[in-house]
């Protein structure tokens, strides 16, 4: 199998990295992530502009991508220049929920996404979900030709400034099935939905949804009642592999600021990195991390493939990014010693948001457990 980039994904990282290295330095994107918005609105026209939205989403949508290679170079670079804009809420997850089981009218908002005039949050994980993909509370009752929605979703990025919510609610099933989930296109203004906004510990903003009796029309409906939790699934997917493309390249750009610091410190008259076990602990970085980018190509390979296959991959890549990427963090930091802690390093900033992709879409426990349960079905339906 051939893992060389074409040259159209070549062209798409180069213009993409050039524009984050010119117009998104550290001083910018700091400034930007402890804005009021959590985002550049400016910023976020300026990347549609250039197609790096677009590049998210297929051709038959309107994109020129979506493929899994695509994703992985958008959000490598992303990754690189810490980009706190809303690519994999808006994009990845409201929009791709969108493009996959959105009506012909739904799918008018695609445009609107790409544009960068749209904002879309994807509210799916709850207080008590633990990663749980099926494990949704929120309840969707008919209501005549209306559909009314009870419930709380948490952490959502960006909420306090989407322009609308992909919302999932149960209209059937217990809490923990996945038959009976649905989903829906909720505008942010709608009565009844409210936000508590709060700034993220590695830049930008997410909100606490609370829907209390939030009433819909029937066309507010995504896909087919009760049979959203396979949209839910591949949607995340495709979250999981762009935030494992951003680890690689927050990463490389870790990595890259360490090895300049070990040639430029001195001790005892000579640079530090001409000390060999400083060489050997970063010579044990480079191994994990070309370990880590394996893991996550492979996964970008399997996003077309079947469900199983498909999944394990993710989780594989998932659980090896999350173990790897606090590897890094840690030992970029030790290495700077006590300056890497310090806020106006870039490190220590590259470092957060190492730990924290660990977190989001389920942890590297969750998806170590998740590969393990997906290898048994995968036994299973094999001797079939």
């Amino acid at each position: 199998m051939n893992f060389e980039h074409t040259e159209d994904r070549r062209m798409l990282a180069d213009s993409l990295g050039r524009f984050i290295k010119e117009q998104y330095g550290f001083e910018t994107r700091d400034r930007i992530a402890r804005s009021a918005q959590g985002y550049s609105p400016e910023m976020w026209r300026q990347f549609a502009d250039l197609g790096m939205i677009g590049a998210l989403f297929s051709e038959e949508r309107g994109g020129f991508g979506g493929a899994g290679f695509d994703i992985a170079v958008v959000f490598e670079a992303l990754g690189r220049g810490l980009v706190v804009e809303p690519f994999l809420g808006s994009a990845v997850l409201a929009g791709g929920a969108i493009a996959a089981a959105g009506s012909e009218a739904q799918q008018g908002l695609l445009a609107e996404i790409m544009a960068g005039t749209c904002i879309g949050a994807f509210a799916h994980a709850e207080p008590d979900a633990h990663y749980e993909l099926a494990h949704v509370r929120t309840r969707a009752e008919r209501r005549g030709d209306s559909w009314v929605l009870n419930g709380a979703k948490a952490v959502v990025a960006h909420g306090e400034s989407a322009d609308l919510f992909v919302v999932s609610a149960r209209s059937a099933g217990g809490v923990d099935d996945e038959a009976g989930l649905s989903l829906f296109v909720v505008p942010a203004r709608t009565a009844g939905l409210s936000l508590r906004g709060y700034p993220n510990i590695d830049g930008g903003r997410a909100a606490e949804v609370t829907l209390d009796d939030v009433t819909l029309g029937p066309d507010a409906l995504l896909g087919a009642e009760g049979a959203a939790f396979s949209v839910v699934e591949n949607v995340l997917g495709t979250g999981i592999l762009a935030l494992c493309a951003e680890s690689l390249g927050a990463m490389d750009a870790a990595k890259d600021a360490t090895l300049d610091y070990l040639r430029t410190r001195q001790q005892f008259g000579v640079p530090i990195g001409s000390f060999q076990a400083l060489q050997h602990r970063m010579a044990d970085l480079l191994l994990e991390s070309e370990q880590a980018r394996s893991a996550v190509i492979n996964a970008a390979a399997a996003l077309a493939t079947e469900r199983v296959t498909r999944e394990r991959a993710l989780s594989a890549a998932k659980f090896t990014i999350g173990r790897v990427g606090t590897r890094v963090a840690e030992e970029c930091i030790q290495l700077h010693g006590g300056i890497g802690m310090t806020w106006e390093l870039p490190l220590a900033h590259y470092a957060k948001r190492l730990v924290m992709i660990d977190h989001q879409l389920g942890d590297e426990d969750h998806h170590l457990e998740r590969y393990i349960a997906l290898g048994r079905t995968e036994l299973v339906e094999g001797s079939r």
